[in-house]
């Protein structure tokens, strides 16, 4: 078995998604074998052993589906030949480490009712992987200029312990004005409050983004990486589940056990 996957020794956050899917996102988790993945209109994220077998890589394949996106974070082996990489980049992960939090005036939360205009702004802004449900891992803070959403945040994987900060974006109409920073220092004054401590994840290529957020508190604990594969089509041969074919809900159902 994988550091990642050992009891009492591997801090949480060198395996977050597996961390998010076990603990306080297990409600979200769909499971098959070895392999935990968020609901593909979620999050993109998938957890794999830090040394996958081959029957892995099958599970992985049977979870997304002929042509399904398959996308890893803090992965050490890269999948199978017959799989296509579409996606690869250097990141690092950045932790609290005395972070001036408050609330942000003006600031509302966005629910269900905010996705088109959460959809939109991502679309115009490119913070990285946001979708329909998205919105459902945790609380999302947003601004608002006559009636338009300019500018949000929010939380991505929840650990035991430990709340992502994500979808930071600002439309380029209001940019200079502090929202973004206004926005991360709320949404980590809200984990704060229920004694969690915020993290974030960033590409390493972004150095102003990275620059920001040392500047805001937060500290380099690991340079991590990101790889997006689809699987092949059709699907490789692969084993059985153990126990036999479970449905969806079933795999959701035995991940939260």
């Amino acid at each position: 078995m994988s550091t990642a996957y050992a009891a009492g020794d591997a801090h949480p956050l060198d395996s977050p998604v597996h961390a998010a899917l076990t603990g306080p996102h297990a409600h979200f988790a769909e499971r098959r074998g070895r392999i935990l993945r968020y609901p593909a209109d979620v999050a993109p994220w998938v957890a794999v052993p830090d040394a996958p077998r081959a029957e892995d890589w099958d599970d992985a394949a049977a979870l997304a589906g002929p042509g399904g996106a398959v996308t890893i974070t803090a992965f050490r082996e890269p999948p199978p030949d017959d799989w296509e990489i579409v996606f690869r980049a250097d990141g690092v992960q950045l932790v609290d480490a005395g972070v001036e939090t408050a609330p942000l005036p003006g600031a509302v939360r966005l629910g269900p009712a905010d996705v088109p205009d959460m959809l939109a702004l991502v679309e115009r802004t490119r913070p990285g992987p946001f979708l329909p449900r998205t919105v459902e891992l945790g609380t999302y803070l947003g601004v608002r200029r006559e009636g338009a959403l300019v500018a949000m945040a929010g939380e991505r994987m929840h650990l035991p312990g430990w709340s992502e900060i994500s979808a930071v974006c600002t439309d380029e109409s209001v940019r200079g004005q502090g929202l973004g920073t206004g926005l991360v220092r709320a949404v980590a004054h809200e984990i704060r409050q229920r004694g969690e401590t915020p993290f974030l994840h960033a590409a390493a290529s972004n150095t102003n983004a990275v620059r920001l957020y040392e500047s805001l508190g937060f500290v380099l604990r690991r340079r991590t990486s990101f790889l997006s594969a689809l699987v092949p089509q059709p699907l490789p041969t692969r084993r059985p589940a153990p126990g036999g074919v479970r449905g969806e809900r079933e795999a959701r159902t035995a991940a939260a056990r």
